[in-house]
């Protein structure tokens, strides 16, 4: 089967291996249930009824403020890379002209399929990132990667993964189009504070460096603006979710950084239990009295300009 078309939208399995190379397990069958179910309207009291981290994280509508605020003009043709259940491509799909999403999950493409089949600019490339961007053809004036970036070494097979993904990709960006890319501050100040790493459920393990860990890398804001330079892009802008990039109540940027007082949304842990080794309110406006917040910030979001 190379396609499947679910209401509106259409399933590419050209590059589909076979299997699901990434999955939450179990859970997956129950948000596709959902999906396949429950009107959008409806997600809010299925969250409040399943008390569930995964329901919550892909089927909550603040997921989409990382990109809702984004200026577009509706023309824009977009590549969603790591689109997973679809927790911001709604939102890509009404602020966009067309849609193409990538993910190597089959059973995770379904879901975003079924919640998404209304929109007609939507079509969706199942398989692994290196094996489709290939034979990718078009040229894209948006291309996201949100919460997707520090997974680069299961797209890319390299010795410097990072900065490979990152040239292939931009070999797809029309002239004058983004890249957006939210991703987790290794050295966030939620990690010092007693928060467990965000994708080991370890404590410290990204602040001192990953050292049990190898499939999996975020950075700090020097680390990344490195990765950018080495792959030769230049026009770089830092945003600063909080209180982080999944579940964001603002976002700051160098021209507007938050003032003392403002940072007080720090104990949001849904997924797993966590220290207080210190209260974060007063640390952030240490941090920001001392210019030092966008250092600490607990996540980033970059635009990337072609």
């Amino acid at each position: 089967m190379e396609n499947e078309q679910i209401g509106k939208v259409v399933l590419d399995y050209r590059f589909y291996p076979g299997e699901d190379g990434y999955t939450d397990g179990t859970v997956e069958d129950e948000m596709l249930e959902i999906a396949r179910t429950c009107e959008p309207d409806a997600y809010g009291q299925v969250i409040a009824e399943k008390k569930s981290w995964p329901v919550l994280y892909h089927f909550s509508y603040l997921r989409e403020n990382i990109i809702s605020w984004l200026p577009m003009t509706g023309r824009e043709r977009v590549l969603e890379i790591g689109a997973g259940p679809g927790a911001i491509t709604g939102a890509l799909c009404r602020k966009g002209a067309q849609v193409t999403c990538v993910d190597l999950s089959r059973k995770r493409c379904l879901i975003n399929a079924y919640r998404h089949r209304d929109c007609g600019n939507l079509n969706i490339l199942v398989g692994n990132f290196q094996d489709i961007e290939e034979n990718l053809t078009e040229q894209y004036d948006l291309i996201t990667l949100i919460g997707v970036f520090e997974y680069a070494q299961f797209s890319i097979h390299s010795d410097n993964p990072f900065v490979d993904y990152l040239v292939r990709i931009r070999r797809h960006l029309a002239p004058g189009g983004r890249i957006v890319i939210a991703i987790e501050n290794r050295l966030g100040l939620k990690y010092w504070a007693g928060a467990t790493e965000d994708h080991t459920g370890v404590y410290f393990e990204g602040i001192e460096g990953y050292p049990t860990t190898n499939y999996v890398r975020t950075f700090s804001k020097k680390e990344l603006t490195g990765v950018f330079a080495e792959a030769g892009m230049e026009q770089v802008e830092f945003y600063y979710p909080y209180p982080d990039y999944k579940f964001v109540d603002r976002i700051y940027s160098d021209r507007y950084l938050p003032k003392k007082g403002e940072l007080n949304l720090n104990r949001q842990n849904f997924d797993r239990e966590r220290m207080q080794v210190f209260q974060e309110e007063r640390v952030y406006d240490s941090l920001i009295e001392g210019g030092m917040f966008p250092e600490f910030s607990n996540s980033f979001l970059v635009i990337v300009r072609g």
